[in-house]
């Protein structure tokens, strides 16, 4: 087992090929030995790998005297709901799942019974140094038992209707959903049957692990194509589109027109404070000034945070934060004890426009300020230097400087913001002014940096 399948948030490989399942089992060994649970949850998502790596790591859980309960296929936010239910009776959990990556990869999202995920800085470093080494790992005096909880998609959609509050008559809705063949396909018939009456088209809701039609990563505009396609022949209100395990969504509005995730979570920033006056809300350090600006004048509390689930998760519960978000489109609940909820992001988004009855791009447009660049990626051979290139340039005339993750610089009128990213070798960049012009031409300067 190579120590590079061990990442920032998870453990994601090539399987077959880097991750087999005697990998999965020696895993299952080692999570076993590290936390002594004695309840795991298990769930695994659609890939043609996902369901033999189960059984594997279930017989390595069980070596250690694990009882492992066995959710079945499940979304993310699905097994992040089932550990937020099981919270005081399930010590750990485990979900197979390569996230948004292409079909020839898989892994594991693992996460303790407290509700904070396993990962850089919080267990990772001494798993991936258990299970690659190569000592055998001893067996319990006992294994653990293996039972099966099939009722978690009921609830988990129970719970996301009962959170979202919406009611009413939907028969005047038309939306195109897009599960890209991954796990929304498995929530989406139960959740959006319960819209009487609307007209929904629906985009690849098979479960395919394969991906064959396009892939599941909304972050990538071009992936939302199609589903503009059909909004246009179907004159559909609105359109969202679900990532591979389903704990991103993408959404596009009457025109066309895909939203920003900081834009999004502007949106539903506004609903959140309805419900949870002067609530800490947090946003990623990516984020639109326009978002925290927006909390703040509805009286919340803003605060900035690191990228990565790992670390804003750790904030929300520590902070009590009812809603967090990142620019890559994932959104945390405190009423989840930070879980992403994709399903109930979608029923917010039409909760709000049956409430304002205006069209979305109405909704969200006036709410975007400034001049922003999106995420801007990368490939450098010295990372370090091209940050200290960056930083000897600007540092003089910045007015603030943050550096909980890579560089953010404030000038007077703009800022900047240059990071390493967690999961693949890039820096990624992203920036904002006032105005497009000025956005541009900072944006140029930024690039000749990070290139020379």
């Amino acid at each position: 087992m190579q120590p590079s399948i061990f990442k920032s948030y998870d453990i994601r490989a090539l399987s077959p090929g880097e991750i087999e399942a005697s990998d999965a089992e020696r895993i299952g060994r080692a999570l076993g030995q590290l936390y002594k649970p004695k309840r795991v949850i298990v769930g695994h998502d659609m890939r043609t790998t996902s369901q033999p790596l189960e059984e594997a790591l279930i017989e390595g859980l069980r070596s250690q005297g694990a009882d492992v309960v066995r959710i079945g296929l499940c979304s993310t936010p699905m097994f992040y709901f089932a550990m937020f239910e099981a919270q005081g009776s399930a010590d750990l959990g485990v979900m197979v799942t390569a996230s948004h990556n292409p079909a020839e990869y898989n892994g594991f999202k693992m996460m303790r019974g407290n509700g904070l995920p396993i990962g850089q800085g919080s267990g990772m470093e001494e798993l991936r140094d258990l299970a690659c080494n190569e000592l055998p790992i001893p067996q319990a005096v006992t294994n653990g038992s293996v039972s099966t909880d099939d009722g978690v998609l009921e609830r988990y959609i129970d719970k996301a209707w009962e959170l979202s509050g919406l009611t009413g008559d939907f028969s005047d809705l038309r939306i195109a959903v897009d599960a890209g063949n991954g796990m929304n396909g498995h929530t989406l018939p139960k959740l959006l049957g319960r819209l009487h009456g609307a007209r929904v088209e629906e985009l690849y809701w098979d479960l395919d692990g394969r991906f064959p039609n396009h892939e599941a990563n909304p972050v990538k505009t071009e992936t939302l194509d199609e589903l503009r396609e059909v909004m246009k022949k179907h004159d559909c209100q609105v359109g969202f589109a679900f990532d591979g395990d389903g704990d991103r969504v993408g959404i596009v509005d009457e025109e066309g027109t895909p939203i920003q995730g900081d834009m999004i979570a502007a949106l539903l920033s506004q609903e959140i404070l309805r419900d949870h006056p002067k609530a800490t809300i947090l946003y990623d350090l990516r984020s639109s000034s326009s978002l925290p600006e927006l909390i703040t004048s509805l009286g919340g509390t803003a605060k900035m945070c690191r990228v990565g689930h790992a670390h804003i998760k750790k904030q929300l519960i520590e902070e009590k934060a009812a809603f967090a978000s990142e620019l890559s489109m994932h959104f945390y609940f405190g009423d989840l004890h930070g879980s992403e909820a994709t399903d109930l992001v979608m029923l917010l988004i039409l909760k709000i426009m049956q409430r304002e009855g205006k069209p979305l791009s109405q909704l969200w447009k006036p709410l975007k300020k400034y001049a922003h660049s999106g995420e801007i990626n990368f490939k450098v051979t010295d990372a370090k230097a091209a940050l200290e290139r960056i930083n000897a340039h600007f540092a003089a005339q910045a007015k603030e400087i943050i550096t909980i993750d890579g560089i953010r610089m404030h000038m007077e009128d703009w800022w900047f913001s240059v990071r390493s990213s967690n999961t693949e070798p890039l820096l990624r960049l992203n920036l904002e002014a006032n105005t497009t012009e000025e956005m541009e031409a900072h944006k140029a300067e930024l690039i000749a940096l990070i290139n020379a």
